[in-house]
């Protein structure tokens, strides 16, 4: 047992070193394919969609509009709902993913309905018994405006909402607008691609591990490839991203979730998340999730820390316990 945590342990540090270190290019990805990555470069931050306000508003008014948004829909300081309802646009209902509408919900917590006490808006979860609500829901509306911030994992749930929407905005002929975000990982594409038979919410297309791409990239590609339901078409506008470029390093101003804290996180995310069905914690329940790796009676490393229960995590993996392992920020330039 011990030789099998301590490989556990190890093979992922060297790993993440050959990844994520500035520059450093990997040589052959997972699949034995050539790796697709370019140099990240750091110049201006580049601006969301959601900010280039002149561009979708008149898309969006006289209509009866969906957000599908939560905490990271932001334009500037002031949530995309806020700022859409402030220039008379008819929002009549929001759609929250998973972390709900405020982003504080647990990984894999069911999102349950209710109501902005801001706005008084309905909020329909998009994460629980309903991936994309009943037809009942969609047949009033005339638009739907989808604006979420993803990372760039093929696990990370949003683009699995995003798939989901776009097929319910195809079946009830609504047209969808989504706000482009840069990707915090879209510097590389990297690892196998998912077999169609192990399809689900935490990976619903046959892409790469890292894709690459923004979300408004993915859903041209999701639209292109004929990927919703009996390859029906969304009616799809995507507003992009003024000044990004692939080559960009992009630091998120809204962490995207609770235990994705910040840049080191993000970036690391994608190596880490495949420990999370074994008895390794990737420091959920810490203030260094996705920052940390270790394991009861592992003998690699000289950290030790102790999940405990706090938003976004409510029952770590490992609770209670004092963990040896080993801390990963180094791993990130």
């Amino acid at each position: 047992m011990m030789v099998k945590l301590k490989t556990i342990v190890a093979i992922p540090v060297l790993m993440l070193t050959m990844i994520f270190a500035c520059g450093q290019k990997t040589g052959e990805s997972v699949n034995g394919l050539p790796e697709t990555k370019v140099e990240p470069q750091v110049s201006g931050q580049p601006m969301p969609a959601t900010e280039r306000v002149g561009e979708y508003l008149p898309l969006l008014k006289g209509k009866r509009i969906a957000a599908v948004v939560n905490h990271t829909s932001m334009v500037g300081q002031t949530h995309l709902v806020d700022t859409l309802l402030r220039s008379a646009v008819n929002i009549v209902k929001i759609f929250a993913p998973e972390h709900g509408f405020r982003g504080s919900a647990s990984d894999g917590e069911k999102v349950k309905d209710g109501k902005d006490p801001a706005t008084g808006l309905p909020i329909l979860s998009l994460y629980g018994d309903q991936k994309a609500q009943t037809r009942q829901c969609w047949r009033a509306l005339t638009s739907c405006c989808f604006d979420i911030q993803d990372v760039g994992a093929r696990f990370y749930t949003y683009i699995s909402t995003l798939a989901y929407v776009m097929e319910a905005c195809a079946e009830n002929n609504v047209p969808l607008i989504v706000l482009d975000r840069p990707n915090p990982n879209g510097h590389y594409v990297d690892g196998p691609i998912l077999k169609k038979e192990y399809a689900s919410f935490v990976g619903l297309h046959e892409v790469p591990v890292v894709y690459g791409m923004t979300i408004g990239e993915y859903a041209r590609m999701v639209n292109g490839e004929g990927w919703l339901a009996n390859g029906i078409k969304c009616q799809l506008e995507v507003i992009p991203c003024a000044g990004y470029d692939h080559r960009i390093h992009y630091d998120l101003p809204v962490k995207p979730s609770p235990n994705l804290p910040n840049r080191s996180a993000i970036l690391l995310y994608p190596s880490l998340c495949f420990f999370e069905g074994t008895v390794v914690s990737v420091g959920r329940g810490t203030d260094k999730q996705f920052q940390v790796m270790g394991a009861p009676g592992a003998t690699v490393g000289d950290f030790t820390f102790t999940p405990q229960p706090k938003e976004g995590a409510k029952n770590p993996p490992q609770q209670g316990q004092a963990l040896p392992g080993v801390r990963l920020e180094w791993a990130v330039c």
